[in-house]
């Protein structure tokens, strides 16, 4: 987000307006305008008008002048770019995490794993999500590079709208599985195990999609 933005009314927007697209509680291909957004969120067109440029650029919108704003339909090579920069990042951040763990590392990393499941037992899809998240940001900052986090989280909203299609009992279950793998390497100092499961983990995204597409066809470019 830009400086400029951040901390505003369309700031607020944005987030929230991209937490319902990426959540799917707005749908690909689905039609809204500024006036039934602004009176979702209690706003006026303002910052619904700034809130709907700014998703426009980050490839969730779709604005046709004099005509409807859509949700754009999620595309396959955008996830997959996604995935690309996700993990590009992530196995640096682990072997960072891994070659100097901390003392408190393993407590740490244990009690957002059991947070985790506890939004699995609740079948909490956004929880888990967000959860799911903290885990990740977490380990960017006991890596030093919370930054790094950001440009993550700016470049991967097609790949979430997907792993939220996909986001079930099993799947968040299969997830934490994951994670654990990923917490014991880190806690043992182990790098090599720590990026072999992490890649392992994010890499799980190209069978999702492949999967996703077959049984959400409408839902893709």
């Amino acid at each position: 987000m830009s400086e400029t933005l951040e901390g505003t009314i369309a700031f607020r927007v944005v987030v929230a307006l991209r937490d319902d697209i990426v959540s799917m509680a707005l749908k690909p291909g689905d039609v809204i305008s500024e006036s039934d957004i602004a009176g979702r969120y209690g706003v006026s067109r303002q910052p619904v008008r700034e809130a709907f440029i700014r998703l426009a650029q980050q490839g969730l919108l779709l604005i046709r002048p004099k005509r409807a704003t859509v949700v754009k339909k999620i595309s396959p090579d955008g996830v997959r770019q996604s995935r690309f920069i996700r993990e590009s990042i992530e196995v640096e951040i682990i072997r960072r995490v891994a070659a100097n763990p901390g003392p408190d590392v393993k407590d740490v990393l244990e009690r957002l794993i059991a947070d985790q499941e506890a939004a699995s037992a609740a079948n909490d899809s956004r929880r888990f999500h967000k959860q799911d998240e903290l885990f990740h940001r977490t380990l960017a900052r006991l890596a030093g590079v919370e930054y790094a986090w950001q440009l993550i989280d700016d470049h991967k909203m097609q790949l979430d709208r997907v792993r939220y299609l996909t986001l079930g009992v099993s799947s968040s279950q299969r997830a934490i599985a994951e994670h654990k793998l990923i917490a014991e390497a880190v806690s043992q100092g182990d790098t090599a195990g720590a990026e072999a499961a992490m890649r392992a983990h994010l890499g799980r995204a190209e069978m999702l999609l492949s999967q996703t597409i077959e049984d959400y066809p409408d839902f893709f470019e």
